[in-house]
């Protein structure tokens, strides 16, 4: 499902606009992208939560070469599912 199509969906299920829809979208993605780059955790009760991680720097191998690389350190988002969302999917 692409951003178009759950727009759609979201829209239909909430029985309100396309438009309505797609700024509540990008506002949610707007507010947990500013939690999330403050390394603050968002949680959605029965869906789950994105968190942000940080990745230590580690060394690594070039495929094509077999040549070792540095890997620098980096944050990660996460998500973990909740109880809701993973017995819905199994």
């Amino acid at each position: 499902m692409n951003k178009a199509q759950l727009v759609e969906a979201m829209a239909s299920e909430a029985k309100i606009t396309k438009a309505d829809a797609k700024k509540a979208l990008d506002a949610f993605i707007v507010s947990t992208s500013k939690a999330l780059k403050k390394s603050e955790r968002v949680a959605l009760v029965g869906f789950g939560s994105f968190s942000v991680a940080k990745r230590a720097a580690r060394k690594g191998r070039n495929p094509q070469t077999g040549k070792e690389i540095k890997i620098a350190a980096k944050k990660v988002v996460k998500f973990k599912a909740g109880n809701d969302l993973a017995t819905k999917v199994k």
